[in-house]
Order: C-alpha cells, then structure tokens, then sequence
C-alpha cells in the first residue's frame, strides 16, 4: 500500500484517490502479490480503497463503476502488458474520475 503513497520532492506521484485506487489495482493483479487470488483481492482492495477516500459513488448515490465494469478491467489489466501500465492505469482513472 506504500506504493500508491510515493512521493518526490515533497509531491505525491500519485495525488488523487482515483489515481491511488487505479494504481493499487494495478499493482495487485501485476505484482502477484498473493499466491492466488490476485484479481479477486484488487477488485476487493480497490473498492474498499475508494470507498475509505469517499469516491466509490456519484453525487446522485450510484456507483462509479458497475461490477462488471470492474470485472471487465481487472481482467484487461491481468492480460495486458507491462509496457501498457500507463495506458491501463489512465483508463480506469478515466472511467471513476468525477466527471463521468
């Protein structure tokens, strides 16, 4: 979780919550962090992640990102390849951002 905390010269790498969700997510499935269970916990640690920095939902009470959606992008994220960590991490920032 320190990973998503990083900062340099006194300015965080990541510094919004929804580039911190996005990132953990990826660094659980890519990383292998745990012997099994990698998408399963991301999904669950990016969800839990969100919730706790008050952006899991809309202003109107809804999701930002239906369950399939989540589904859909952990998986997109476990096949992808390395190279492709900025483009993944963009894309789910994208789609949880405050403006969708």
């Amino acid at each position: 979780m320190r990973t998503i905390y990083q900062s340099f010269d006194g300015e965080d790498l990541y510094p919004s919550a929804e580039e911190k969700a996005a990132n953990l997510l990826y660094f659980v499935v890519k990383n292998h962090s745990f012997s099994d269970g990698n998408k399963r916990i991301a999904a669950f640690l990016f969800v839990w992640f969100m919730d706790k920095n008050g952006c899991l939902y809309k202003p109107n009470g809804s999701r930002r990102l239906a369950d399939n959606a989540l589904v859909a992008l952990t998986l997109l994220i476990a096949e992808s390849k390395p190279e492709d960590k900025d483009v993944m991490v963009k894309l789910v920032v994208n789609l949880i951002n405050q403006e969708n």
